[in-house]
């Protein structure tokens, strides 16, 4: 075994707590240099050799050995944690900012809503998740009740929310496993009216309730002071000429009675 400092510069050092012997390093890794240590190469770290060798004539003195896997491990679970805390405190911050606009926003729509639809937030605490009910007064959808569920997501508002429709409808513009279409939902518009920061919760139910009335909608609500603005962005949004229900819109221009029947029918069975 080569050692790194002699028997003599190790006196007095009995009383400190021994350390597991580990493996010493080649000659040159470390020398003592007037009864004192010089600092380990990089890499290597000094020890004690275990008292109880010194019967075998291994005195206590200290040596330079690899850093174990064990503290390498250690060290590098470390860096990844902070990382992972860095980006949990990203997306915190992202939330406050979600939840502080949401505030605003639950209550201008609340002071601004349709007068065929009605929001419900099954947790106070949590507004980012709501109902959304809109009962038609008239055309097509007349006598329904549609339920919405809506979930703002953490990136908001710089990216929409996610709407999907909950009751079961006969709709050009829904499927009837509730996807929707509607521009201002879209996260990349050609023709710019998709979303955009600018857009608010209110902007989303206005657009919403307007699937059902389309170019008259809301004409009885014209003093209303978002009528301008939701109307020059919905009155088309009943729309049988670009639809996502495809079927339903080629029955309506097959035979609107017919398709009358059959959203009247629906609505029997799944929206009262």
């Amino acid at each position: 075994m080569t050692l790194f400092s002699s028997p003599a510069a190790a006196e007095g050092e009995s009383g400190r707590v021994p350390a597991p012997l580990l493996p010493v390093p080649p000659p040159g890794a470390g020398a003592a240099v007037r009864g004192r240590i010089s600092p380990p190469p990089p890499g290597w770290a000094w020890c004690w050799v275990p008292a109880r060798l010194a019967c075998l004539g291994v005195p206590r003195v200290k040596v330079a050995v690899m850093l174990t896997l064990a503290s390498k491990l250690k060290r590098d679970d470390g860096l990844k944690g902070s990382r992972t805390s860095a980006t949990t405190s990203d997306s915190t911050r992202r939330v406050s900012v979600r939840d502080k606009l949401l505030v605003k926003e639950v209550a201008d729509l609340e002071a601004n809503l349709p007068c065929t639809c009605k929001v419900h937030f099954p947790d106070p605490n949590k507004l980012h998740c709501f109902q959304l009910t809109v009962i038609p007064d008239e055309g097509y959808y007349q006598g329904g009740k549609f339920q919405f569920e809506t979930e703002v997501p953490d990136a908001y508002n710089m990216v929409p929310p996610k709407v999907k429709c909950l009751t079961r409808i006969w709709h050009p513009n829904i499927t009837e496993t509730g996807e929707i279409c509607l521009s201002l939902l879209r996260e990349h518009s050609i023709d710019g009216t998709g979303w955009a920061p600018t857009r608010t919760l209110k902007d989303v139910v206005w657009g919403l309730n307007s699937l059902f009335t389309g170019e008259d909608c809301d004409t009885r609500q014209a003093d209303s002071p978002v009528f301008t603005l939701s109307f020059s962005l919905f009155k088309d949004l009943l729309n049988f000429d670009d639809p996502l229900n495809i079927e339903a819109a080629e029955h309506h221009l097959r035979d609107k009675e017919d398709f009358r029947n059959k959203v009247d029918d629906y609505i029997k069975r799944y929206a009262r």
